[in-house]
C-alpha cells in the first residue's frame, strides 16, 4: 500500500470495539511477537492535559539522551504524529511498510470473527515500530479512559501519570468524577510509580490515592502553590519549580500545573536511576510545542487557536481570554455530546464578536443552536456552515490591538489551522 492507500485502510477499520477489553489486541500483538513486553513505558492518562504532558516528558527524555519514543492521541495536522521517536514522526513509506505487516494479522482475526478497531491496529502498530526502531523508553498516550483503553495491554509502566480528570465521554466512561476517575486508574499497574495532577478535584485524587495503595504504589503529587510564576502572559510562562527556572512556551496556568506533573514524573524516573539533569528537564519543557494547545497564530492581532473541546479545557481557556484587555472575537464550534450549554455560558460574557460554526464530524453540534445561547451576551452573533465564512466575518474588523480565539473541538482545528495560517502569510 501507498501512504493514502495506508491510511485509507486504517480508516476503514471499526473506531470502536464491539465490546470493552484487552482481549483483541493480546491476540493480535502476540501474532506480532508481543514488541510491548519489549519497551519500557510511561503511561499517560486523564481527561485534560495528556498530550502536553506526554510531550513534555518526551522532549526531556531525548534531551538527556535517550531515544524517546512517543504515542498520542489524537492527532491534529498529521496522522503521522501519532507515533514519533524523538520529535519526528514516522515516515510516510515507513507506515505504509508497517501497516503492510500488521495487516495480514488483522484480516486472519477478522476471518475468525475477531474484529479489530482502529485504534488497537495502530496501537499495536506503533509498539512494533518502537521496538524494532530500538527505542530505550515510550511515552504513551491513553486514548480513551484507562482501564480497557488498547495501550493498557503493557505491564507495569516504569510511572502511571494522572492528568486532570473532569467530566468527559460521560457515556463511555461514567457520569461523576470517581467514575471516571476509576476507568483512569485502570492505568495503575501493580508496585509502581503514580504521579498525579497536583490541581486534581478531591473527589477523583480520592479515587487515585484509594488505587494507588491498592496497587501499592508510590504516590507523588506536586505542590502548585510552591511554583513561583516569575512571568506569564500569552505566548507562555517563565516560573520556579524545585529550584529549576523553567520556561513553557504554551500559556496558561493550566500548563504550569501540566508542568509540574512532568517534571515530578522525571524526578521520579531520576530516582530509579536515569540520568536525567536539571538542564535536560530545563531545555525538554522550553522545546515543547503544541498544535492547537492555545497556540499563537498571530501576535497583531492575537489570534489563538486552542482545542479546548469539554469544560475543563474551556475553562482554562477562559481563564487567559478574561485576563486580557482586549475586543476579543471567537470562532467556535462544538460537538453535541459535549456540554455545549456550559462552555457557551463561560465564553459569552467576554465575546463581542462570536462565530458559531459546524465541526468536522458526525457528533457536530447544530451552529444555530450554539450561537442561540451566545446571542442574549452578544448581539453581533452569526452561525455558519462554512469555516471560510467565519473567518471573513471574525476578521472584519478586526484591528491589530483585538483578538481572536478559535476553539470548541479538536475536529475544526486541522482545517482552521491551515486556513488561517494561508491567510496570514498572504496578509
Amino acid at each position: 500500500m501507498n501512504y493514502k492507500e495506508t491510511l485509507q485502510y486504517i480508516h476503514s477499520l471499526l473506531r470502536f470495539g464491539s465490546r470493552p477489553g484487552l482481549e483483541r489486541i493480546r491476540i493480535l500483538l502476540e501474532r506480532l511477537g508481543n514488541p510491548q513486553d519489549k519497551l519500557k513505558f510511561i503511561h499517560v492518562a486523564g481527561t485534560n492535559g495528556k498530550g502536553s504532558t506526554t510531550s513534555m516528558i518526551a522532549a526531556a527524555l531525548s534531551k538527556a539522551g535517550y531515544r524517546t519514543g512517543q504515542y498520542i492521541s489524537p492527532y491534529v495536522v498529521e496522522f503521522r504524529e501519532r507515533m514519533q521517536i524523538d520529535g519526528e514522526m514516522i515516515g510516510k513509506d515507513e507506515l505504509s511498510a508497517l501497516m503492510d505487516r500488521v495487516r495480514p494479522e488483522i484480516e486472519a482475526m477478522a476471518a475468525k470473527d475477531e474484529i479489530i478497531t482502529e485504534f488497537e491496529a495502530i496501537t499495536a502498530a506503533a509498539f512494533l515500530w518502537f521496538y524494532e526502531r530500538g527505542c530505550d523508553i515510550v511515552c504513551l498516550e491513553v486514548g480513551l479512559g484507562g482501564r480497557f483503553d488498547a495501550t493498557n495491554v503493557i505491564g507495569t509502566p516504569e510511572a502511571s501519570v494522572i492528568c486532570s480528570i473532569s467530566l468527559d465521554h460521560v457515556e463511555i466512561l461514567g457520569h461523576t468524577l470517581s467514575q471516571i476517575a476509576m476507568e483512569k486508574c485502570g492505568i495503575i499497574k501493580p508496585h509502581g510509580i503514580t504521579v498525579c495532577y497536583p490541581l486534581q478535584e478531591p473527589e477523583a485524587l480520592a479515587v487515585i490515592m484509594e488505587h494507588a495503595a491498592e496497587s501499592e504504589n508510590l504516590l507523588v503529587m506536586g505542590n502548585f502553590a510552591s511554583a513561583e510564576i516569575l512571568e506569564e502572559n500569552m505566548l507562555g510562562s517563565r516560573f520556579v519549580y524545585r529550584d529549576m527556572e523553567l520556561e513553557l512556551s504554551m500559556a496558561g496556568q493550566h500548563q504550569i500545573a501540566n508542568a509540574i506533573t512532568a517534571v515530578e514524573t522525571l524526578l521520579a524516573l531520576r530516582s530509579k536511576g536515569y540520568a536525567l539533569s536539571d538542564t535536560a528537564i530545563k531545555e525538554g519543557l522550553a522545546s515543547v510545542r503544541f498544535p492547537a494547545r492555545m497556540e499563537v497564530l498571530s501576535r497583531s492581532p492575537l489570534i489563538v487557536l486552542d482545542g479546548a473541546h469539554n469544560l475543563s479545557g474551556m475553562e482554562a481557556m477562559e481563564r487567559v481570554v478574561a485576563s486580557l484587555d482586549k475586543k476579543v472575537t471567537v470562532i467556535m464550534g462544538m460537538l453535541s455530546d459535549k456540554d455545549y450549554q456550559a462552555c457557551a455560558a463561560l465564553m459569552a460574557p467576554h465575546v463581542k464578536k462570536f462565530a458559531a460554526i459546524r465541526p468536522e464530524n458526525p457528533r457536530a453540534l447544530d451552529p444555530k443552536v450554539l450561537a442561540d445561547l451566545v446571542r442574549p451576551y452578544c448581539q453581533e452573533t452569526e452561525a455558519f456552515e462554512s469555516y471560510d465564512a467565519a473567518i471573513s466575518f471574525a476578521m472584519e474588523g478586526l484591528l491589530p490591538e483585538d483578538a481572536l480565539f478559535i476553539c470548541g473541538s479538536l475536529y475544526l482545528a486541522t482545517s482552521m489551522r491551515e486556513k488561517m495560517t494561508a491567510i496570514l502569510q498572504n496578509r
